[in-house]
Formats: structure tokens, sequence, C-alpha cells
């Protein structure tokens, strides 16, 4: 309730201060219980929802969103042309670096964990339990798979 309160006054203030400044500025609170979550991007293997909080991923400018996935859910090997930010907010993302899917190679990111790797790098990712994720950057987000056949794109 502390916490509530001051986060309140805080948001009050500041409020008050752009009023008087004449500056407007968007703002968007998103409570974990009333995302839109949606069927994820047909870039990502079938199974995965998305909820985006900020932004658009596909289109240029800052974008915040987050990834549902369920227990087991694999991404293959793929690049980001832009840099990946990373957080996970539940379950296990497990990470593994390199051109090939290989699970004894990964490193396991529990919740709370935050990363980003750069442009370019290769990697892979699974999840341990029903994971979420939230990807932040600038976009447009694109997956490239570094073999074609994992690409979910091309397949009908």
């Amino acid at each position: 309730m502390k916490y509530f309160l001051t986060l309140t006054f805080a948001i009050s203030v500041a409020t008050r201060l752009l009023a008087q400044t004449g500056e407007r500025h968007d703002a968007s609170i998103h409570q974990a219980t009333q995302l839109n979550w949606q069927q994820g991007p047909a870039s990502l293997p079938p199974g995965a929802k998305l909820a985006v909080l900020e932004g658009d991923p596909a289109k240029d400018g800052p974008f915040t969103m987050r990834l549902m996935m369920p227990d087991g859910y694999r991404i293959p090997p793929h690049t980001h042309p832009k840099v990946e930010h990373v957080t996970v907010i539940t379950g296990t993302f497990n990470l593994g670096m390199g051109e090939k899917f290989d699970q004894t190679a990964g490193r396991e990111l529990p919740a709370g964990t935050f990363g980003f790797w750069p442009a370019g790098m290769k990697h892979f990712a699974w999840a341990k339990g029903e994971t979420i994720i939230q990807l932040h950057g600038i976009g447009p987000w694109t997956i490239n798979y570094l073999n074609a056949a994992d690409d979910p794109r091309q397949k009908k």
C-alpha cells in the first residue's frame, strides 16, 4: 500500500509539472492480468502468444512486447538485425549461442533475469515451464532463421 501511495503521488506531481510546462506525453499502464494476448506472429513457431505494450514491433521506432511460451517451446537458431533486450517475467527462458540447437550448450535465465545481445548474434531459445519474456528495442523487430527450413513463414 505504501508503494502504491508513493507511486500515485509521483504520478500526480509529474502530471502537474507537465501541465505547467505545456508538454504533452502519452502514458500507458499495462497490468499483467489485463494484457491483450494474441497468437504469436507468423515469424515464430506456433504456440506462442504475444501482447504488444508499446509501439509497433513491425515499424520503425521503440517497442515493448511480451511473449508467452508454453513449456518446451523452442525457437530455432536465428539472428536479429538489431540489438535484442529480454527480461524474463515468469518461468525459465533458456538461451544458447551458435548455429545448431543444442540444449546442453544453453544457459538458464530464471524469472527476473535481464539480458541483451548484439545484432547478428546467432542464438536459439526454449522455455521450461510456461514462460513469459518481455522484449524491447527499436523496430522493426525481425527474426532471420539460419536454416530456411526452420522458418515458420515458409511452412504452409
